[in-house]
C-alpha cells in the first residue's frame, strides 16, 4: 500500500461517518496553521502548505474537484505568504510590524475581487459539472479562502472576517460531502477565528508591533 492509498483509507467511523486519514491529518495540520497565524508565527505558512498537500488527497477521494483546486491554491498562496512575511520581517528594525486594519481601498478591492471571483469560478463550476457537484458554495469557499490568505499575508485584521464568512458555508458543505472531520474542524476553526479576531483587533488598536513579518 502506497502513502496515497493509506491517506485515503478509513481511519475510523463515528456516528455513521467514515473518517479518512487524509481528512483527519490534513485538517489537524490546518488547525495548527490557524493557531500559528493567530500567534503571528511565520510557521503558519509551512503548516498551511503541508495541510494543502494532504487535503488534495482527501478532496480527490470525495470527487470534489473544486476542493482540490482550492487546496492547490492554498499551496501556492502559502508559498507567497511565506515570502511576504519573510520580506516584511527583514524590513522591520525589530523583526516585526504591527497588525493593522485594511484601508477602505483595500477593503473595496478584497470585496470586489471576492465577488467577481466567486461569480467567475461559480460559473465555471456550473458549466463543467465534473468540477463540482455543488458549484456555488464550492466557488464561495474557493475564492473566500484566497481572499483570507491574501489578507493574512498582508497582516490585515480583515483576514479573520474573511475566514468567518468561509466557515459559515464550509461547515454544512463538509458534512454534506461526507467529510465529517472537515466539518468538525470548521467548527473548531470558528472558535479560533473569533479568538484570533479579538487578538488582532486589540493589537491593531494598540498599534503593537507584533506581527512577525507581514509585508505592507
Amino acid at each position: 500500500m502506497n502513502a496515497l492509498s493509506w491517506l485515503n483509507g478509513e481511519a475510523f467511523t463515528a456516528f455513521g461517518q467514515h473518517i479518512l486519514w487524509s481528512d483527519m491529518i490534513g485538517n489537524t495540520v490546518g488547525l495548527a496553521a490557524l493557531a500559528l497565524g493567530w500567534r503571528r508565527s511565520i510557521w503558519t505558512w509551512p503548516a498551511q502548505f503541508l495541510s494543502g498537500v494532504i487535503l488534495v488527497g482527501a478532496y480527490a477521494s470525495a470527487h470534489l474537484s473544486g476542493g482540490v483546486g482550492k487546496q492547490l491554491l492554498v499551496i501556492g498562496v502559502a508559498l507567497w505568504g511565506w515570502r511576504q512575511w519573510q520580506r516584511g520581517r527583514r524590513q522591520a528594525q525589530d523583526g516585526s510590524i504591527a497588525v493593522r486594519f485594511a484601508t477602505w481601498r483595500e477593503r473595496g478591492l478584497l470585496l470586489g475581487g471576492t465577488a467577481l471571483g466567486t461569480l467567475a469560478v461559480g460559473g465555471l463550476f456550473a458549466a463543467v459539472p465534473d468540477l463540482s457537484w455543488n458549484p456555488w458554495p464550492d466557488a464561495y469557499i474557493f475564492v473566500g479562502t484566497l481572499a483570507a490568505m491574501v489578507a493574512q499575508a498582508r497582516g490585515l485584521v480583515e483576514f479573520w472576517f474573511a475566514w468567518l464568512l468561509v466557515d459559515i458555508v464550509g461547515v454544512p458543505l463538509a458534512f454534506s460531502s461526507g467529510l465529517a472531520f472537515s466539518g468538525l474542524v470548521y467548527v473548531i476553526y470558528l472558535v479560533l477565528v473569533l479568538w484570533g479576531m479579538r487578538d488582532w483587533w486589540l493589537r491593531s488598536r494598540a498599534n503593537a508591533p507584533a506581527l512577525e513579518g507581514a509585508a505592507a
